[in-house]
């Protein structure tokens, strides 16, 4: 039976096309997104077999709901994508971002994925297998990082150490826990100059996703090679 893949944040962008891709590779793709209207255009935009779920990652009702639903109509999720992000206070330094607009960034970029990763990988350890990839940045690469977005850069790294404890919680369970920075792409969030098509920026989540058994865990990868936390 073809895997069972949950995308959040996929209906535009980086998630939209991941799910296309996974889609191609004729898997069963599970599109979700905040507003039900979208994931349900999302879904019929794409070929193969392609299905729609309402997900607020920031609401913990929302995500009980879809998980159930998930399992009632699918029997679980094997390959979980958390790409559902937001990027607030772009061009303030971090003495000049609100409190608010942290809170607001860590809801959805780390609450968010820990939150769907609680309610979907248990259920991946109590079959053997399991692929969960977290959508990050070089932004929160802490080799590298600067002032850009203080709240979007370190949520991400938070979510690069979530990588990491999910990654041990799950050791020899047969689920592959990684982080993938797409790099800088032409979406509404990375804007028209990034140098970067969505294929390009999908390329190497979708590789992360869909890793043979004996692949890599607990890493941080960008164009398919593991780069510095």
């Amino acid at each position: 039976m073809a895997k069972i893949v949950l995308v959040t944040g996929a209906n535009r962008g980086i998630g939209l096309e991941v799910a296309r891709q996974l889609a191609a590779r004729r898997l069963c793709v599970i599109v979700s997104a905040r507003d039900p209207a979208k994931a349900s255009a999302a879904a019929r935009s794409i070929a193969g077999d392609v299905h729609a779920v309402q997900l607020d990652v920031t609401q913990a009702d929302s995500v009980g709901r879809a998980a159930r639903d998930i399992e009632s109509r699918f029997g679980g999720v094997d390959v979980l994508i958390n790409n559902a992000a937001i990027l607030l206070s772009e061009n303030r330094d971090l003495l000049e971002t609100s409190m608010d607009d942290f809170r607001r960034t860590f809801d959805t970029n780390v609450f968010g994925a820990l939150a769907v990763s609680q309610a979907c990988v248990p259920g991946m350890v109590t079959r053997g297998y399991g692929r969960i990839v977290n959508v990050s940045s070089r932004a929160g690469q802490l080799s590298s990082m600067n002032d850009y977005a203080p709240a979007y850069s370190i949520s991400k790294a938070a979510l690069n150490a979530l990588t990491r404890q999910l990654a041990a919680a799950t050791s020899g369970t047969g689920v592959l826990v990684n982080s993938a920075c797409p790099g800088w792409v032409r979406t509404d969030m990375g804007g028209r100059r990034a140098p970067r098509s969505v294929e390009e920026g999908a390329d190497t989540i979708v590789w992360l996703a869909t890793l043979p058994d004996e692949g890599p865990t607990g890493g941080f990868f960008s164009d398919r090679k593991r780069i510095d936390w």
